[in-house]
């Protein structure tokens, strides 16, 4: 496993949160003010992380593109050369489906959406994603085998060696744009949009957004969302982890055109 995997999640909520609160509990008997702080800040950052109220809040920030109205699905042929899905990690080893590995959750909700949009369009269709932690097969190859399987459609493009979104979008330039893919349908969740959007510009692409899977749109839930819940605490990380791409990207590769 890279060391920059365990770095990340050593480094990001909630794991720099728990280790607050272990060094609290270290520092408690020679620094007993330091530890009060430690565990503060520790256990209050998980609790804010922890509700549905606090993690809408912050998704509505960041799920700012238009929606793609239905009415519009049809259209896309004279707008768009080509859909382009984002890979979202994968599944392995899963004993329900014979011990092989499946595309993650966000993944099959990208595909799903995907395959509506290209069903109403004709558009044909592009994943990018690469391999696991090193490991075949590609998420852009797992896409393209469960959407062939389940929606009896076929991925004419694979680009699969991206680890990130910003290679996401730039191999995707290198595969798609001599064959004269430039206007693209971009699918992904509507949290992550805003920096896949920014990426795939950068690249020299044209992005009608296709967004999905809304975080702020919620459900009514106990309390007005104020009640923790344990599924928010993931949800959270990935809004944050979002906010830190979105605001280092343009930073790190505002002049790479790759």
């Amino acid at each position: 496993m890279p060391i920059r995997y365990i770095l990340k999640q050593l480094l990001m909520p909630p794991g720099v949160l728990l280790l607050l609160i272990l060094l609290g509990w270290w520092l408690r008997r020679r620094f007993p003010r330091v530890a009060v702080t430690c565990f503060a800040v520790g256990f209050a950052g998980l609790w804010l992380m922890s509700l549905p109220a606090v993690m809408q809040w912050s998704a509505a920030w960041l799920e700012r593109e238009p929606v793609l109205e239905q009415t519009q699905w049809p259209t896309l042929a004279q707008r768009a050369d080509a859909i382009v899905i984002l890979g979202a990690g994968r599944e392995q080893n899963d004993p329900g489906w014979g011990g092989t590995d499946q595309p993650g959750l966000m993944a099959l909700e990208r595909l799903r959406y995907a395959a509506r949009l290209a069903r109403a369009s004709g558009l044909p269709l592009a994943a990018t994603g690469g391999l696991h932690y090193g490991q075949p097969p590609s998420e852009a190859a797992l896409m393209a085998d469960t959407m062939n399987r389940d929606y009896g459609l076929n991925i004419r493009w694979l680009e699969e060696e991206s680890r990130t979104t910003w290679e996401n979008a730039v191999l995707s330039a290198r595969l798609l744009q001599p064959q004269g893919v430039r206007r693209v349908v971009l699918v992904t969740q509507a949290w992550h949009m805003p920096r896949a959007r920014w990426c795939f510009e950068q690249a020299g692409f044209e992005v009608i957004s296709a967004p999905m899977g809304y975080l702020s749109a919620g459900y009514s839930r106990p309390l007005g969302g104020w009640l923790p819940e344990s599924r928010v605490i993931w949800q959270s990380s990935q809004l944050l982890n979002e906010v830190i791409g979105l605001l280092s990207y343009p930073l790190i590769y505002g002049g790479d055109r790759g």
